[in-house]
Parts: structure tokens; C-alpha cells; sequence
């Protein structure tokens, strides 16, 4: 059994939703949280069937809000999880969750489940900003839910951070990275803002930095989470050494993984598809997940070439030539030459042996660079 696969699992409870938030989440009260947890038990036991080949290397809880969820329910998660797949003993088990929603007791039963990393997402340490982002805690808040989690036992912790907010500038966030990386968590992962259509940000008149302010924000993250020990591995996120992500390298690197939960997407055996995004839908069906399933595409040779490129190319170590070869059967020269020397040329992209990779200068337009493997 040497196939590895990763588990994401979308829990989509909120105490609030957030005004930047586009993701496929909502407020459900606590009835609706405990059918959902049956209807997502149903279907981690209906697709054990087509993963029995593989063995779980990570498991990853995110929302919405994870850590509304009771420990009575991760356990019962956990167990299923435990009796319907072959999880490796040394995986990767990742759940999010929001400050002031972690209880000593749920902590302790969502270690029993096997949670073994927590993701905590902070935003910011001004509460002003986290105010106006529409956020449910504090910067106190925050450093309460990090502290108990210590106290319980977890030793992998990342904090989510948020730059480019309405009203921040450069010293502000200086002063966020600062104070999140004085509590010396093992990942830090800092995201700028975007504004996505349909949610309440987007029709808002909100005073942003500008794009030289966030560009000048981007570089000191690196700069000033360097001080601390922290090194930069992908576009947005930052570990101390051997801390990195496991569950999302395994995204860029185009591992198999299976989404368990309303709208959550997978990718087996160049096969990628997505649970349908209709909750009274997915709850009347979750137990046949052919039923459940939407978009499902057959990736042609190039779709899988261009996404092994712009996937890879997020990591700071880039992509491994020999890699491609293996994979496709034919030198990533031989296919995307012609980009690799325009970037090449231009500064943005930098070859050095086996590895190709953005330079700093590359980061900056990545989302450029990554539309001309399309």
C-alpha cells in the first residue's frame, strides 16, 4: 500500500460569517451541526471502499468553524475516520478553529480523535482591524484560545494572519507579525486580502493600503519572520524548520486527496470533482457519493502538466525537472520552454540545476506568470 492520499473534510458552521468571507460556510444551529455530522459519518463510510488502496498520510478539518464542533462529535469523526481508512501513524492531523470557540474539554477530546496540529486564525493583532474584518474575537481572545491550547498538549500550531486590511498600514502589521511570532508557533501562514464577489466587502468603500503599501507589507513578512526563525516555503506561509504544512504541500504537489462534506473537491487518479454545494441535497444523499458528486473532469496529459507547474511553482523551492520527466514522459523544456525562457529573461524565474523557481522579483507577478502555463 505505497499510494498516499490526504483527507480534507469542510465542516461549514460560523458563529458570525466574516465580511471577506466567500467560502462555502454559514450560521446552523446546533441540531443542524449534529445532522450534518451524521450525514458526513454516512459518507466517510460510503467511500471507503474506492480509497481502500491507499494509505492517509494527513487529514485536514477545515470551514466555517471546526472547533464549534463538540468533542463528543470529533470522536465520533475520528473514529470513523480510523475504522473506514488506513491511516498512516505518523499523519498529519490539521483542524481550524477560532479564537474563543476551543474549550479545555472539546481540546482534549479533539486530541483523543487524533488531532495532532491546530490552526488557529487570528487575523490580526489590532483589534480595530479585527473589528472591521467582522471578526467574533479579540487580540486577547486570541492569545486565551492559544495559550489553553498549549496547556493541553499541542506542540503544532499555526496562526492565520491577514495584511492589506482597511485602515492598516505597515506599522501595524509589523506589529501583528511581532506579536504572533513572539508566542514562537510552529507555522504562520499571512494571506493579503482579497476582495471576491458576493460578499459584503466587495460592494463596501473600504480605505486600503495601496499597492506599493502592500507590496512593502509582503517583503517585511519574510524579513521580519526570518528574524524569528521562520522560513518562507510557499507564497503565503512561513514554518520554523521541519514545521511546514504537510496537508498543503501535498496540494501543490499534486497528491491524490479526497474532500468528505458539502462542496468539498478531490483529486484521485487525475480524476477531479467536488461534493455538490446544496446542503439540503448533500444531507438527503451523503451516503452515495456518485449521487453527490458535481463537475467531475478527466484531466487530459496537459491539464495535469500545467497544473504540476502553477501548483509547484507556489513552493519557494519550486518545481523538481526530473520530477516532470518522470511524471509526463518528456522534458518540462521540451513542453514550456519558450515561458521558462521569457521568465527566465525578464528576472522572474530562477533555474538552478534540478529546480525550477519564482525569484522575490517573480512572487510579486506569480499570478501572471502561473496564467501562462493555462
Amino acid at each position: 500500500m505505497d499510494r498516499e492520499l490526504e483527507i480534507y473534510l469542510h465542516l461549514p458552521f460560523c458563529v458570525r460569517k466574516c465580511l471577506y468571507c466567500d467560502f462555502l460556510s454559514g450560521v446552523y444551529k446546533e441540531e443542524m451541526r449534529g445532522a450534518y455530522v451524521q450525514a458526513l459519518l454516512a459518507e466517510i463510510h460510503a467511500v471507503k471502499k474506492e480509497c481502500q488502496a491507499y494509505r492517509v498520510s494527513s487529514v485536514f478539518f477545515g470551514g466555517g468553524t471546526p472547533s464549534l464542533l463538540t468533542g463528543g462529535q470529533m470522536l465520533e469523526i475520528g473514529e470513523a475516520l480510523r475504522t473506514s481508512f488506513c491511516i498512516a501513524p505518523d499523519s498529519e492531523v490539521t483542524m481550524e478553529g477560532n479564537p474563543g470557540t476551543f474549550t479545555r474539554e472539546n481540546l482534549l477530546c479533539y486530541q483523543k480523535a487524533g488531532v495532532n496540529r491546530l490552526s488557529i486564525g487570528c487575523q490580526s493583532a489590532d483589534d480595530r482591524e479585527l473589528k472591521a474584518l467582522g471578526r467574533i474575537h479579540t487580540f486577547e481572545d486570541f492569545q486565551k484560545s492559544y495559550r489553553l491550547a498549549r496547556e493541553t498538549g499541542f506542540e503544532n500550531i499555526n496562526v492565520d494572519l491577514m495584511c492589506a486590511l482597511p485602515g492598516q498600514n505597515l506599522k501595524s502589521w509589523e506589529e501583528t507579525l511581532e506579536k504572533t511570532a513572539a508566542l514562537r508557533p510552529e507555522h504562520i501562514s499571512a494571506y493579503s486580502l482579497i476582495l471576491e464577489e458576493g460578499t459584503p466587502f466587495y460592494e463596501m468603500e473600504l480605505a486600503l493600503p495601496d499597492e506599493e503599501e502592500e507590496r512593502r507589507m509582503y517583503e517585511r513578512t519574510k524579513e521580519l519572520l526570518a528574524e524569528y526563525g521562520y522560513r518562507q516555503y510557499e507564497i503565503s506561509n512561513y514554518a520554523l524548520p521541519g514545521k511546514e504544512c504537510r496537508h498543503n504541500i501535498g496540494y501543490w504537489q499534486r497528491k491524490n486527496y479526497v474532500g468528505l462534506g458539502l462542496g468539498a473537491a478531490s483529486l484521485l487518479e487525475n480524476r477531479r470533482f467536488s461534493n455538490t454545494s446544496d446542503m439540503d441535497f448533500y444531507m438527503e444523499n451523503s451516503s452515495r457519493p456518485a449521487k453527490i458528486r458535481r463537475d467531475v473532469q478527466l484531466l487530459s496529459k496537459n491539464e495535469q502538466m500545467a497544473e504540476f507547474m502553477f501548483l509547484g511553482l507556489r513552493m519557494t523551492e519550486g518545481i523538481s525537472r526530473k520530477r516532470f520527466l518522470e511524471n509526463f514522459g518528456e522534458p518540462v523544456e521540451a513542453v514550456y520552454g519558450e515561458i521558462l525562457e521569457k521568465y527566465a529573461s525578464l528576472g522572474f524565474l530562477e533555474i538552478s540545476g534540478d529546480r525550477i523557481f519564482l525569484s522575490r522579483e517573480g512572487i510579486g507577478v506569480s499570478n501572471w506568470i502561473f496564467a501562462d502555463f493555462l
